[in-house]
């Protein structure tokens, strides 16, 4: 199985958004029904929630016009307000303001080997399995000459993903006590604007440190010589280097002492504890220049350390979790090697090559 895929035509934003929000209307649509039931039943009215997204345009306008345009576009293809396109893209501040909780989530593993040889980077991106058919690859060109590629859902601007620029991101929620409900610039938003505008590592974090955040997540950035994992919140942003050894890895909560010390996953989400063990406990399999040795080295369904998550099917939406898709990072070739669902399915037939 793959995910779809949608390659754009048009460099101006208003355009592209429009030609994207014709292409994909219907799982746009379904995208935002799915978005409001998950809210509904973590406890948001849609009076909150349609405010949420009023807000979330103004703050993106305000930091990026052009994406504001962008999901104006969208909304104009999809037949949607641009509210309710930008509640898509707010949905990780729409979760930290309803203080939404719950077990799961991400985990990143990227390792430089020097001596000019290509990072070996993976992760899996685990979310609501009722959400499991939101994902799609989009190709855009934001400038002429300067594609970016990105494992992204349907309505939002980007997520995980690379650029022709050499550089690619990676990306894990967090949670943090300074998270808020007054909406800042989406956190997809800040990744969005990386694959567009950054060439380097320090960029990228010079972009993160630009946007005021109400909600937290870390973005790992990565390049041919250089990695770092840029923790965002509202209380700061931190910049974390790979060990001596090249080796830079990533679950859901702070690494920075600091914003630690106000870390929220320590009582909600404790298996990122064990996670971040797992990965480091497997770091040899994690150094392959193999993308599918790198996820089946990941590959845990220990109770404490679930790299590879299966949903519970008797708990509400909103409490169940799914390794949704699997992601490596071929930085020369600016392409993404995505694997429907976690690694225990992965074999090298099953990767998707964007």
């Amino acid at each position: 199985m793959t995910f779809p895929t949608f390659t754009s035509t048009e460099i101006d934003p208003r355009a592209r958004g429009k030609e994207l929000g014709t292409h994909r209307r219907k799982a746009i649509i379904a995208n935002l029904a799915g978005y409001s039931d998950l809210f509904a039943v973590a406890g948001a009215t849609a009076g909150q929630v349609r405010a949420w997204g009023e807000q979330a345009v103004e703050r993106t306008a305000d930091w990026a016009p052009h994406l504001a345009e962008e999901i104006a576009g969208i909304a104009a293809g999809a037949g949607l307000k641009p509210w309710q396109v930008a509640v898509v893209n707010a949905r990780t501040e729409i979760l930290a303001a309803i203080d939404a909780t719950g077990e799961g989530e991400c985990s990143t593993s990227v390792v430089l080997p020097g001596n000019g040889l290509p990072p070996r980077t993976v992760q899996t991106w685990d979310w609501h399995d009722h959400l499991r058919n939101a994902p799609m690859l989009w190709e855009l060109e934001p400038r002429p000459g300067h594609v970016v590629r990105t494992f992204t859902e349907a309505g939002a601007l980007a997520k995980i993903g690379v650029n022709t620029a050499g550089l690619g991101i990676h990306f894990n929620i967090l949670r943090h006590d300074s998270d808020t409900a007054d909406l800042g610039v989406p956190v997809h938003l800040i990744a969005r604007r990386i694959l567009d505008d950054a060439t380097t590592v320090q960029e990228a974090a010079d972009i993160a440190r630009s946007a005021a955040v109400s909600a937290s997540t870390v973005i790992t950035a990565v390049t041919s010589s250089d990695a770092a994992s840029i923790e965002i919140s509202p209380a700061g942003v931190a910049v974390i280097p790979p060990e001596p050894d090249g080796v830079l890895q990533h679950c859901n909560h702070f690494l920075d002492p600091d914003l630690a010390a106000r870390e929220r996953h320590a009582t909600d989400r404790p298996s990122t504890y064990a996670r971040l063990q797992h990965l480091r406990d497997s770091t040899e399999g994690l150094r392959s220049d193999d993308h599918t040795t790198r996820a089946l080295a990941m590959l845990s369904h220990g109770r404490d350390a679930p790299v590879c998550a299966h949903p519970d099917l008797t708990q509400p939406i909103n409490q169940r979790w799914e390794t949704v898709a699997t992601i490596a990072l071929d930085l020369p070739a600016a392409r993404l090697r995505v694997h429907q669902g976690g690694p225990c399915r992965v074999t090298e037939a099953t990767w998707q090559t964007f």
